[in-house]
């Protein structure tokens, strides 16, 4: 039985569970690699070469290789491990942040001292009533409920 995740639906996110896990470790363990001085010097020699080297889909391959990051998180990497491919390149992780928004540096940070990016729009697709009726006070079920429970609180 596959486990309900109600946090898929959360736009423009995705959340590193144990199958994005499962599915990026050796995109993962490559960008740990790049901790190493030697491994970061055989990478940029010949970035294909060193990626051939790991258990990596093409795929994985490919978005590395474009710097696509948001690409890398869609198919198994993780944040933090993928900073260590924009540390490598010189990048700061507010720059590469930044690149994964469609940004510039500058307009990120902006955004980011002034608060961040506003939940409107970037809430679970359906919270308004049309998805997730089972997972909890969302949708159409939830709602009934919370109206329930206010109604007996007196």
């Amino acid at each position: 039985m596959a486990l309900d995740k109600p946090y898929l639906d959360v736009p423009g996110t995705i959340v590193f569970d144990a199958d994005q896990s499962r599915k990026g470790y050796w995109l993962n363990q490559f960008c740990m690699s790049l901790m190493r001085a030697e491994n970061r010097q055989r990478f940029k020699q010949d970035e294909r070469a060193y990626l051939d080297a790991w258990a990596m889909s093409e795929a994985q391959k490919q978005a590395v290789l474009v710097r696509d990051l948001n690409r890398c998180l869609q198919l198994g990497g993780n944040i933090y491990f993928l900073a260590k491919i924009g540390a490598t390149d010189g990048k700061s992780f507010q720059q590469m942040a930044g690149s994964m928004t469609g940004m510039s540096e500058e307009a990120y940070r902006a955004m980011m001292v002034a608060g961040g990016r506003s939940p409107e729009g970037n809430r679970y697709v359906g919270e308004e009533g049309d998805a997730q009726h089972q997972a909890g006070p969302s949708g159409d079920a939830g709602a009934a409920g919370v109206k329930a429970q206010e109604a007996h609180k007196d």
